[in-house]
């Protein structure tokens, strides 16, 4: 995911921005075309970037690296020994991973300032959000480009990501594909890691958009506060030109006091403090309507295939960031129009069954809440909702996802999702907990079941006309991470098997 050439740089001249001292006295004679951090993904004339890692440092690959084709290596003191033993020029500075942003668009010959980007953030929404964007952009004449955590589109390129947001060193390289294969416009997902970690250093989005925030990732930020001052970094002039902020949320109100860029508010809600609302709406099974009202009485009809009024906010934010970047109002409302969908979000299975199943990525407490709260007003019958938390990750926010579960359906399934390293019954168990915080009389009828795939062959075997179910948590993901491994698991198919089976079974049954 980098562009087939680059234009050479001397090795000097990243010498001279990162005023680093060389390792070696060959420093400023190499040339580099790619960077990478990865000695496995080594190309020939690429810088290699050899970071402390967690059991090994990366210069423990610095020969790899030579082999593979690396001309120079980029490290910290604790590395330098082993990269000055290849024999290649090395540079040295106390922290490669606090510049790698910087050195990978200097690399790459900064191509983040040749296409216009629309950064994304929050807890939720960033995925359904970054595809709204892209297709609006589409509408108005650019050829476009995607970075998250669902997919990667360079043109007509796709790509399976590993990350929500890339690796430095792979962000550029990607909007150097871009630049390459004639892109002009791109959404890009940023998560707080990515700010955290610096993987969107050395790129300034046009606009920035923020969703909303609820607990999720409390096992790498300190608290809620760390969390929320992360995601606020990308709201400042090194990250963005201006910023659009969705006021219904706590979160980013609290944002409008510390941006340090213009800020554009909206509000899903209607609230007359914002400066674009979403009025008259109208939610549906297959989809939602509303009038977007704008500064100085601009106005628009929008309708969007994507089910619940939190797609109403992340329509609503598209289209905002779109008109912010440029894209005329009724482009722009044409062009999220035409998104039939996103994987695994709200996603449908249909396999000719009497009831609704749908496939949501929901893994955190205010993701589950909404999406359960959002089915509930289209459900005619039983809402059931098959649920697990992972593994390794937050533990705070199991028993707050079980209490939502069982406060909001009718029956809650509770299974793994990935459990990772951990006992899936300690997992469950914690779920179980926040669940028996509902009163009984309210509680939903709650099934433990650890087999992912005999949970959901359970709920579907117990699903009736007009009844309607969602299996949450893993979304478009197509494995299962379980004791080292991860094996072969896309909810989507596992769901369609078993709504086969049934109606195999009943076919029998009836003959």
């Amino acid at each position: 995911m980098r562009p087939t050439t680059s234009q050479p740089r001397p090795l000097s001249g990243l010498a001279t921005l990162l005023g680093a001292p060389s390792g070696s006295p060959k420093a400023p004679i190499a040339v580099v075309t790619g960077v990478t951090i990865d000695s496995r993904e080594v190309r020939r004339g690429d810088l290699y970037v050899a970071l402390p890692g967690k059991s090994a440092h990366g210069a423990r690959f610095a020969g790899e690296a030579m082999a593979a084709g690396a001309v120079a290596i980029l490290t910290d003191p604790e590395g330098r020994e082993a990269a000055v033993a290849t024999g290649l020029p090395v540079l040295v500075t106390p922290d490669p991973r606090a510049v790698l942003g910087q050195v990978a668009a200097w690399v790459y010959g900064r191509p983040a300032e040749d296409i216009a980007i629309i950064g994304v953030t929050g807890t939720s929404g960033k995925s359904t959000s970054t595809f709204l964007i892209e297709a609006g952009l589409r509408a108005a004449g650019h050829r476009t480009g995607l970075i998250g955590g669902v997919e990667i589109r360079v043109g007509d390129l796709r790509f399976t990501p590993k990350l929500t947001t890339p690796e430095a060193s792979d962000v550029h390289g990607l909007l150097a594909l871009m630049r390459e294969q004639g892109v002009t416009a791109a959404a890009m997902e940023v998560s707080s890691h990515a700010l955290a970690l610096g993987r969107v250093d050395g790129v300034v989005y046009d606009v920035a958009v923020f969703t909303n925030l609820s607990q999720d990732h409390l096992d790498f930020h300190r608290d809620m506060d760390d969390y929320f001052h992360t995601k606020a970094r990308l709201f400042t002039p090194e990250f963005s030109r201006a910023g659009v902020v969705n006021v219904d949320d706590a979160y980013g109100r609290e944002l409008l006091g510390l941006a340090k860029i213009p800020i554009t508010t909206f509000s899903a809600r209607g609230a007359a403090e914002a400066e674009w609302r979403a009025l008259d709406v109208r939610l549906g099974g297959d989809g939602s309507c509303f009038r977007v009202v704008g500064p100085g009485g601009v106005e628009a009809d929008v309708a969007v295939a994507l089910p619940g009024p939190f797609n109403v906010a992340n329509a609503l934010g598209a289209v905002v960031a779109l008109v912010e970047s440029g894209v005329p109002l009724q482009t722009a409302v044409h062009g999220v129009g035409t998104l039939t969908g996103v994987p695994g979000r709200m996603e449908r299975v249909d396999a000719g069954q009497d009831f609704q199943a749908i496939v949501d990525y929901s893994h955190k407490p205010g993701a589950v809440e909404s999406v359960l709260r959002a089915l509930r007003e289209v459900c005619a019958g039983t809402l059931t909702v098959v649920l697990g938390c992972g593994g390794d990750r937050d533990t705070g926010k199991r028993p707050m996802m079980g209490e939502a579960a069982a406060r909001l359906a009718d029956v809650a399934i509770f299974t793994s999702d990935n459990p990772r390293s951990e006992d899936p019954l300690a997992i469950l168990a914690a779920m179980l907990d926040g669940a028996l915080r509902v009163p009984e009389h309210e509680r939903a009828h709650v099934i433990m079941e650890p087999d992912r795939a005999a949970a959901i062959r359970l709920a579907v075997d117990r699903a009736g006309r007009g009844d309607v179910l969602v299996v949450a948590g893993k979304g478009h993901e197509q494995g299962q991470y379980v004791a080292g491994e991860v094996l072969p698991f896309d909810d989507r198919q596992v769901v369609a098997e078993a709504i086969d089976r049934r109606s195999d079974i009943e076919k029998r049954t009836q003959a």
